[in-house]
């Protein structure tokens, strides 16, 4: 990971508990050998913009598994309310000492470290500055979601953020104030493509396309991207009809 000091501190900051509605304990299951969340770690651990990486989940006992794996992993835990998420992030990049915090979801065990670090590098090199921006979730397949934000616009949200829907989804305080907050554009595929499928993991059918996928790439090419995915689905479309009917729970 950059130690560049001359840089501001980007600190990725992924979010996990154990008590997941539709499935639970979901990040601990299984899939080519590895909890899911070790996959996702894993492929972070790759990304070239972060200088560190923590995980934030729950001060909850049923949460001490997921906080033990990702310490045996190398991430740095931090735990806080299971409900209040925006003041977990809060609590976790001041932690860190964030400037910069690269908020992901641990149910993305697809998550491309290339593309976090467009994001990320897209968000230091704007000028004029910019408070947050995000992927396009609407253009690349769910799954691959990251949002880079100013820690301190970070620290506004949580200090003025109200609706439950604001306090449990993080940045909602920040792109729904454009006229507040300096918001990106989101990134796009560079092919201008669109691809509406669904990597991660809510739902059983998630859990096995994400398990057929990480099946067919790891054994050829342990350092896979986004695109070798979508080859691998054209060369089996009727994989991304297994979760085709899994709706996305989302403010976006």
């Amino acid at each position: 990971m950059d130690t560049n000091p001359a840089k501001p501190r980007v600190v990725c900051i992924s979010q996990a508990r154990m008590t997941s509605t539709r499935l639970p304990g979901k990040v601990l299951i299984e899939a080519a050998g590895k909890p899911l969340l070790a996959h996702h770690l894993g492929r972070l651990a790759r990304c070239r913009t972060l200088d560190a990486l923590v995980l934030a989940t729950t001060v909850n006992g049923t949460d001490d598994p997921v906080a033990e794996l990702a310490a045996a992993l190398g991430a740095t835990v931090f735990r806080g309310d299971e409900q209040d998420v925006l003041g977990r992030f809060a609590g976790a990049a001041a932690m860190a000492g964030a400037d910069v915090v690269v908020r992901v979801t641990a149910d993305c065990p697809l998550i491309d470290p290339a593309l976090v670090d467009r994001v990320v590098s897209a968000f230091l090199d704007a000028a004029p500055p910019l408070d947050y921006l995000s992927l396009d979730v609407t253009r690349f397949p769910r799954g691959l979601d990251a949002e880079v934000l100013t820690r301190a616009a970070l620290d506004t949200a949580a200090a003025g953020a109200t609706e439950p829907a604001e306090r449990e989804h993080v940045t909602a305080h920040l792109y729904r104030r454009p006229e507040r907050f300096r918001v990106g554009a989101p990134l796009a595929p560079e092919d201008g493509s669109v691809i509406d499928q669904r990597w991660c993991v809510d739902e059983e059918a998630d859990l096995e396309l994400v398990r057929r996928l990480l099946g067919a790439l790891l054994p050829e090419n342990p350092d896979f991207g986004w695109q070798d995915c979508c080859k691998v689905l054209r060369d089996h479309p009727e994989w991304a009809d297994l979760n085709g009917s899994v709706r996305q729970n989302t403010l976006h």
